[in-house]
């Protein structure tokens, strides 16, 4: 019986990790509303916050571009390519994670950050590596910091592609680059009802 006890402490000593794992690696239960997001998600409005102040990119612009890339799933990757129609073949890049970085790309983020600590499936680096990324575009491309439409397109196809334009013959890529111009109008709209009770809300059982 005392056995038996000590293994159920242990179990429950445990549980609030395992949820808190859960919890951290599941997506938003509706990822259409960024203030219920942000409610879910305890600490995700002060990494999003940090990172549109360090990079000067706003927060609505930001997820409306992780959830085009991922849907918040934190290990994403690409479908894979088929063979034959049927035979699952190898996939298309090495897109990984919540802003679906290349890894040349998220080394070379690392390299001008120092984060290099970071992971792709972590939200607080993801988010810090999509302000980073708008930011770059910003400087090296003239976009304005609210232009989501264009922010995605530099996204998408390097600051270098922009660019050159590489997206004129893409229709398919416009019309993406709206949706989450769209999105990212339709957060900004919800996070204006909710931003100042969100401020107040202390990060994660407050250690953060």
């Amino acid at each position: 019986m005392i056995h038996k006890n000590k293994k159920l402490k242990l179990a429950l000593l445990a549980l609030p990790v395992l949820l808190a794992t859960g919890c951290a690696t599941t997506p938003p239960s509706n990822t259409d509303d960024i203030c219920a997001i942000f409610r879910e998600k305890d600490d995700w409005y002060h990494d999003a916050a940090k990172s549109a102040r360090k990079w000067n990119t706003p927060i609505a612009t930001m997820m409306a571009t992780l959830h085009q890339e991922s849907r918040f799933v934190h290990d994403a990757k690409p479908p894979r390519t088929k063979i034959l129609w049927i035979i699952p073949g190898p996939r298309p890049s090495d897109a990984f994670g919540y802003a679906q970085a290349l890894g040349t790309t998220w080394k070379g983020y690392q390299r001008a950050t120092g984060n290099y600590r970071g992971d792709r499936d972590d939200f607080e680096d993801a988010i810090d590596f999509v302000g980073w990324y708008h930011n770059t575009s910003q400087r090296q491309c003239r976009i304005k910091p609210n232009d989501t439409y264009h922010l995605y397109l530099a996204y998408h196809e390097g600051q270098g592609g922009f660019n050159r334009r590489t997206y004129r013959n893409k229709k398919w890529l416009q019309n993406v680059a709206h949706k989450v111009s769209a999105r990212a109008q339709s957060y900004q709209r919800q996070l204006n009802s909710c931003e100042a009770s969100l401020k107040k809300r202390k990060k994660f059982l407050g250690l953060f």
